[in-house]
C-alpha cells in the first residue's frame, strides 16, 4: 500500500453512537402523525442513508420505504423529526471507545482528517463540538453538502481534489456498506468497523480492505501504510 495522507471518517455508527437520540426523534415524529411507535432497535437498522430515508423507513416500519407513502406526509414527518432531533440536545449520544484517543494520535502524526457523513449538515457542527472532536477535521461534509451522498463518491472525489491527493493516498473509515462502496467508487482504501449500523449485515460482506472491531486499530494500519512507502 502507498502512504495514506488523507483519512475520511463517517460519523454515526463510526465515531458516535447517535441512535438513542435519533430513535427518540423518529418515534416522536411518526407518533405525532398517528403512526405506530418505532423502537431504538428498529432505528439501528433504518439509519445510514440520510434523514429522509430514515423517516421513510420509520413511517413504513421497514427497510424498504413504502411506495404508497404520501410525499406530503413524508415531508411533514421529516420537518417534525428535524425539530425533535434539534431539541434533543444530543444528550443520549456518546462516542465509541478509543475514538478521541485515536483521532488525537492521528492528528499528532500529521494525517489530514475529514468528516463525510450522510447526516444533515446543520446538525453536524454542534454534535462534533459537544463531544470535543471538531478540532480534528479540516473539512466537514454533510449529507446535503453535495447533490449526491454516499455511496456516491462525490464528496471523496472533492476531498481528493482539494488536498491534491491520489486515491491510493486516502482511507475511508466507516461502519456501513455505503462507506465501503463510496471508497471503492472513489478508488481509495477502506477501513470497516464491525460495530455501528449496517442494516443488520456484517461489514465484511462489503469487502473493505481492512476490518476491525475497534477504531484504535486504524493507527497501526495507516502507520504500516506509511512505513511501506
Amino acid at each position: 500500500m502507498s502512504q495514506i495522507k488523507l483519512i475520511a471518517f463517517d460519523l454515526d455508527g463510526t465515531l458516535l453512537d447517535s441512535v438513542p437520540d435519533l430513535a427518540v426523534a423518529a418515534d416522536q415524529a411518526v407518533q405525532a402523525l398517528g403512526f405506530p411507535a418505532v423502537t431504538e432497535e428498529q432505528v439501528r437498522d433504518y439509519v445510514g442513508n440520510g434523514a429522509d430515508v430514515l423517516i421513510g423507513r420509520s413511517l413504513s416500519r421497514s427497510l424498504t420505504v413504502s411506495p404508497d407513502l404520501d410525499p406530503e406526509l413524508h415531508a411533514k414527518a421529516r420537518v417534525l423529526f428535524d425539530d425533535y432531533y434539534e431539541k434533543s440536545g444530543h444528550k443520549l449520544s456518546h462516542l465509541y471507545p478509543a475514538v478521541k484517543e485515536t483521532l488525537a494520535e492521528l492528528d499528532k502524526a500529521g494525517f489530514t482528517m475529514a468528516l463525510v457523513t450522510n447526516k444533515p449538515s446543520k446538525f453536524v457542527p454542534e454534535v462534533l463540538a459537544k463531544h470535543g472532536i471538531d478540532k480534528y477535521f479540516v473539512d466537514v461534509i454533510g449529507g446535503d453538502t453535495f447533490p449526491e451522498k454516499k455511496p456516491n463518491p462525490m464528496a471523496l472525489n472533492w476531498l481528493l481534489e482539494k488536498h491534491h491527493c491520489q486515491p491510493h493516498e486516502m482511507m475511508m473509515v466507516g461502519d456501513s456498506s455505503n462507506d465501503i462502496k463510496a471508497a471503492k467508487n472513489a478508488g481509495c482504501h477502506s477501513f470497516g468497523l464491525t460495530y455501528g449500523y449496517n442494516h443488520g449485515e456484517p461489514i465484511s460482506d462489503s469487502q473493505p480492505d481492512h476490518v476491525a472491531d475497534t477504531i484504535a486499530d486504524l493507527v497501526d494500519v495507516v502507520t504500516v501504510c506509511a512505513e511501506a512507502q
